[in-house]
């Protein structure tokens, strides 16, 4: 049998302690109601970490044995260290897959592998509806032509991100806003992929398709070969001899 996906689904945990209503929608954090879903399935091994955790949970160690992270961050970016931005970052380019999701769009680690702001326009409460732009990508395995959330906050262009690699999915909102939903990119030999639901005071890390997409692009970002680190520098010795 084949070894399972090891993910990490972090999480800043603050909103979940401090907001009653958040609290009650995801009593164990939204990153529990992930990581539940994954744990679901066969091919998948999930656990947890939060911002107050030593290290933000993520150290080098942990870091070493985990084939994909997914991370959501809203209220402190700020707080998360340099030291372990940098050290996600090379384990990024050394291949661990990144799921970056809703407002961690923000995030000083998808900032950084972004070379952008990441910023974009902002609007409370509105139906959403995730239309499928690459029906044949593996992110959207087994989605209609689109799918919908009854409410979510509204993010709308323009996003300021480095054109995707692909694009899968275009959120449409009911104001009339569109935004780049499902975004997906290569950096080294790692693969990111953003995705824009996931605001705290709606239950939509429990919905069915939200946990569908997550899930494809888990496997879409796992290293499928053993990461060579690329050779660069001085080559001393030319490949073919002078005539």
């Amino acid at each position: 049998m084949a070894e399972k996906i090891r993910v990490i689904v972090w999480n800043e945990f603050r909103h979940e302690k401090t907001s009653k209503e958040i609290g009650q929608i995801y009593p164990k954090g939204m990153h529990a109601a992930i990581a539940d879903h994954l744990n679901t399935q066969p091919d998948i091994s999930a656990s947890l970490a939060c911002l107050d955790d030593p290290e933000h949970g993520l150290t080098e160690k942990r870091l070493a044995e985990t084939d994909v992270l997914i991370w959501w961050g809203h209220m402190a970016h700020h707080e998360v260290k340099d030291e372990v931005v940098a050290r996600l970052q090379q384990r990024v380019l050394g291949g661990m897959g990144l799921i970056v999701l809703h407002s961690a769009h923000f995030s000083k680690i998808f900032q950084r592998l972004m070379g952008t702001t990441c910023n974009l326009w902002w609007r409370d409460d509105d139906r959403a509806r995730y239309w499928v732009v690459a029906p044949d990508h593996p992110i959207a395995a087994g989605l209609g032509p689109y799918f919908e959330l009854p409410r979510e906050e509204m993010y709308g262009e323009f996003f300021d991100i480095p054109p995707p690699d692909e694009l899968v999915l275009i959120a449409w909102f009911a104001g009339g806003e569109v935004f780049r939903a499902g975004c997906c990119y290569h950096r080294g030999h790692g693969r990111i992929f953003y995705f824009q639901p996931g605001h705290e005071t709606y239950p939509n890390y429990y919905d069915r398709n939200v946990l569908r997409v997550i899930t494809n692009a888990v496997r879409w970002a796992n290293p499928t070969t053993g990461a060579v680190p690329r050779e660069f520098g001085h080559r001393e010795k030319p490949l073919e001899k002078p005539a």
